[in-house]
């Protein structure tokens, strides 16, 4: 079975790729993570449940990502969002409760139960995302992401797509790459800084974003990755 490589193009004014998040304090990945992209693949065929099958073969193809910024811009700062959750919602209103937090017991918390969150978010960048994976696969993918089941998102449902994401499938890695380098140029933006899977020559960093298990009992494993700096203005 032969090789292609999918392109897909991330862009957004906002993008929130998750990976080590707690309740109060939604971080953001500074890039897509495995599980974030797989997870619009999975939206795009409409795939709600354990996916256990789909995920061990995709999740065994190499990712790459491509970082850029806009050309004429320095890289501006993760954005904190503040969020309220469960307040101004009506007490008497059956559905309408349940959105309330309460304490472990049950019972209604003191000052009403509302819950402070911070959440972080990517600001104006774009990423190209490389996968090398078997022609079977990619092709349901490409049905997928031309007709979605469901919208889809950049990591958070606030982080809606300002551009197409499916880009094309290629033969090789070198051409899949030059053209999401045209593409970059075509809309003056330049690279940052890239991701590869295993150690390699920059910043290894381990990531628990290899999904073996979506729906409500999530899984995941570690992989290793090297981020190589291009731009260090």
């Amino acid at each position: 079975m032969g090789k292609s490589f999918l392109l897909l193009w991330l862009e957004a004014p906002l993008q929130s790729w998750g990976h080590d998040s707690k309740f109060g304090r939604r971080d953001t990945l500074d890039f897509p993570t495995k599980s974030g992209v797989l997870g619009l693949l999975c939206s795009a065929r409409g795939a709600g449940g354990p996916e256990r099958e789909w995920l061990a073969q995709w999740s065994a193809f190499d990712m790459r990502v491509l970082a850029f910024r806009p050309e004429k811009q320095a890289r501006l700062p993760l954005l904190r969002d503040f969020h309220m959750v469960g307040s101004g919602y009506d007490l008497d209103d059956l559905w309408q409760n349940l959105l309330i937090p309460k304490t472990s017991e049950g019972k209604r918390a003191v000052g009403g139960g509302s819950k402070l969150t911070y959440r972080y978010y990517i600001q104006d960048m774009a990423f190209a995302v490389i996968f090398e994976a078997n022609s079977d696969p990619v092709n349901d993918a490409v049905t997928a992401l031309r007709n979605p089941h469901w919208d889809l998102f950049l990591g958070r449902k606030t982080c809606v797509p300002t551009e197409l994401i499916f880009r094309g499938v290629f033969d090789s890695f070198d051409e899949c790459e030059r053209s999401a380098l045209n593409l970059a140029q075509e809309k003056n933006r330049k690279l940052e800084f890239s991701v590869v899977e295993g150690v390699n020559e920059g910043e290894v960093v381990t990531l628990n974003d290899v999904p073996v298990q979506f729906g409500v009992d999530k899984k995941y494993r570690d992989r290793r990755v090297t981020v190589k700096r291009h731009i260090f203005e």
